[in-house]
C-alpha cells in the first residue's frame, strides 16, 4: 500500500497518538512552570532570611 493510501484507521490512530502527545506536553509544561515558580519562591524566602540574619551569623562572612 502506498504512503498516500494509508488505512483510515491507521491515520486516525496516528492523529489520536499525536493528540495524546500534545496533551502530555501541555501537562508537563504546566508542571515545569509550577516547579519553577515554587523554586523561585523558595529562593526568595532563603534570600530574605539571609538578609535578616545578623552579620555574625551569615555564612558568607569569615569570623576571626
Amino acid at each position: 500500500m502506498a504512503d498516500n493510501q494509508k488505512n483510515p484507521n491507521e491515520t486516525e490512530t496516528i492523529l489520536m497518538a499525536l493528540d495524546q502527545i500534545s496533551q502530555t506536553i501541555d501537562v508537563m509544561t504546566s508542571v515545569v512552570g509550577r516547579l519553577r515558580h515554587y523554586l523561585q519562591q523558595q529562593e526568595s524566602a532563603a534570600a530574605e532570611q539571609q538578609q535578616e540574619l545578623p552579620a555574625e551569623l551569615q555564612s558568607d562572612r569569615i569570623l576571626h
